[in-house]
């Protein structure tokens, strides 16, 4: 939403006035099926990133030609896309260019130059509201029947000043709208946010367990629209994290007669799974609460198919601090991991790439007959 946002700012910030050719624009979403095909036709590699910058500078520059900010353009290109299952995937790829862009637009920021003493003090003061800022967002979560856990950590993530004020301020300066020494105030204002907030995001699990006493005294009654599962039904097999190692777990114990349940705390994945007709639920496995509040007595195993090892380490530990005594399986993606997970409770973990080798090689010698049950990589 706040890239929604800054683009429009940017827009506004621009000025100027669109042609009458600019109503032509709005047959544009008649072009999807044909994007959506040459989507497909990129692949998965290069030729994807290739497509997805290339269709952003193209339709910017149409915006362009007939009076619109070539920033509104390249917005309209990702709304073409949106909603096809190959978009998250072309996303997730112009991530780290989209990345890189805003390290060199803070450079290019930082070459000019250091602000004065005014700019240093605005700077304290408006660090000094950060504590009070991130105070609004927990109370404006529980306000909304938020858990407070939920509203805890989406609050830490939610603290430091966002890098689009500075983008947004950039394009106010170069419309001469705020002065240039303003921009460089908020950069170092985000910079000196992030380095706060970095290591209070990475002991955000860590914390809560510290405070939770505290802060679950504030949450609202009633059932929160981010509740936790109160019960499991009939499973006995509980996946954490499904995507396609999951789901293809899930898939083969249902082969072999068991009843298999999901857990995953990504609404739009769980909302996949369901239309593919499996059973999961919403959750967090580092959620300490979840597993207190679950009756585990009749799950003959649990499957960690997160991809975070830190996801899988937490929720380990909770299983067993509940004393969970049944069979804990995890895919690991580093060998060395292994011994983290084996301390924190897991029975026993798989190295997908590995075990992939030795039984391609069996294959070849002819002594597979059939493809393994165990467990794809995610």
């Amino acid at each position: 939403l706040q890239d929604v946002v800054a683009v429009v700012l940017l827009v506004l910030a621009g000025g100027g006035a669109p042609t009458v050719w600019a109503f032509g624009l709005l047959a544009l979403p008649l072009l999807r099926p044909i994007l959506l095909k040459l989507l497909y036709l990129a692949g998965r590699d290069e030729l994807l990133i290739l497509y997805g910058l290339l269709l952003a500078l193209g339709v910017g520059w149409l915006f362009g030609i007939v009076g619109l900010d070539a920033k509104l353009g390249a917005l309209a290109a990702g709304m073409l896309l949106a909603g096809d299952a190959r978009s998250d995937e072309l996303y997730d790829k112009l991530w780290g260019v989209k990345e890189l862009f805003l390290v060199g637009f803070f450079l290019q920021v930082g070459l000019a130059g250091l602000p004065d003493v005014q700019g240093w003090l605005l700077i304290g003061l408006l660090l000094l509201l950060l504590p009070l800022k991130g105070v609004l967002f927990f109370f404006l979560m529980l306000l909304f029947k938020l858990r407070a856990r939920t509203a805890f950590l989406s609050t830490l993530s939610l603290t430091a000043y966002s890098e689009f004020a500075l983008i947004v301020a950039a394009g106010a300066a170069a419309a001469n709208l705020i002065e240039a020494q303003f921009v460089t105030v908020l950069a170092l204002l985000v910079a000196i946010s992030y380095a706060l907030n970095a290591p209070l995001s990475r002991l955000a699990d860590s914390l809560w367990q510290r405070l939770e006493p505290s802060l679950l005294r504030f949450e609202r009654a009633g059932r929160h629209p981010d509740h936790a599962p109160l019960s499991l039904g009939a499973a006995d097999y509980l996946i954490l994290g499904m995507g396609p190692a999951g789901a293809a777990a899930y898939d083969y114990l249902i082969t072999q007669g068991k009843r298999p349940l999901g857990l995953d705390a990504d609404p739009a994945r769980i909302k996949q799974q369901l239309q593919a007709g499996r059973r999961i639920v919403l959750g967090d496995a580092k959620d300490a609460e979840l597993w207190a509040k679950l009756d585990l007595a009749h799950v003959e195993g649990v499957l960690l198919t997160l991809s975070d090892v830190k996801a899988k380490i937490i929720a380990a530990n909770n299983l067993r601090q509940e004393k969970y005594d049944g069979f804990v399986a995890a895919l690991l993606r580093y060998p060395e991991h292994a011994e983290s997970l084996q301390q924190a409770g897991v029975t026993v973990s798989f190295l997908p790439l590995t075990q992939a080798g030795v039984e391609l090689a069996q294959a070849s010698l002819g002594q597979a007959t059939a493809p393994s049950p165990k467990l794809p990589e995610s």
